[in-house]
């Protein structure tokens, strides 16, 4: 990780470039996930059981209000969020998979992002000149623990999806 600093607004501290950087890709991660398609309206919330329907709806909202927060951080830290959003190559195809089918990538997507804070905090903890990593690794662990939660629920939702046969007629 690179020891290049940033200064902060208000005091003389400074910020290693590689929290702003770790923080950008979470930050990216979260904008970029494809929870996003599980919006209101979205056609897998429409059609799912309320036991599935309720913590994808929850899912959503908190990782919109954890991207505003790591933009929040970055912001306090004298950094000026710029992540990159876009649609990756084989979201493409989502519209057409069936909520059977795609609650196993969110799981997949979910662990990574699990992996992703993890790597992030340790690194920030390794880098003895990170003044504000007292203010940063909380918030992250609080995220990390939101998300190991969020992946509990998420194969609770697969396992039920999975176990539902379809009536015969």
């Amino acid at each position: 990780m690179s020891t290049t600093t940033m200064a902060q607004p208000g005091d003389k501290s400074a910020t290693p470039v590689a929290v702003i950087d770790a923080l950008s890709s979470l930050l990216e991660a979260e904008l970029n996930s494809i929870f996003r398609f599980m919006g209101e309206g979205s056609p897998y919330l429409s059609r799912a059981t309320v036991e599935v329907r309720r913590p994808l709806q929850d899912m959503v909202i908190a990782e919109k209000r954890r991207a505003g927060e790591l933009a929040d951080l970055m912001d306090s830290l004298g950094s000026v969020p710029t992540p990159t959003v876009g649609i990756r190559r084989d979201e493409q195809y989502l519209a057409f998979l069936s909520l059977k089918f795609l609650l196993p990538k969110l799981v997949g997507e979910k662990r990574l992002h699990i992996e992703r804070y993890e790597n992030a905090i340790k690194g920030i903890k390794g880098l003895s000149s990170a003044n504000s990593s007292a203010q940063i690794v909380p918030l992250l662990e609080s995220h990390l623990a939101e998300l190991r939660g969020e992946l509990s629920a998420l194969e609770s939702a697969a396992a039920h999806v999975g176990s539902a046969t379809p009536h015969k007629s």
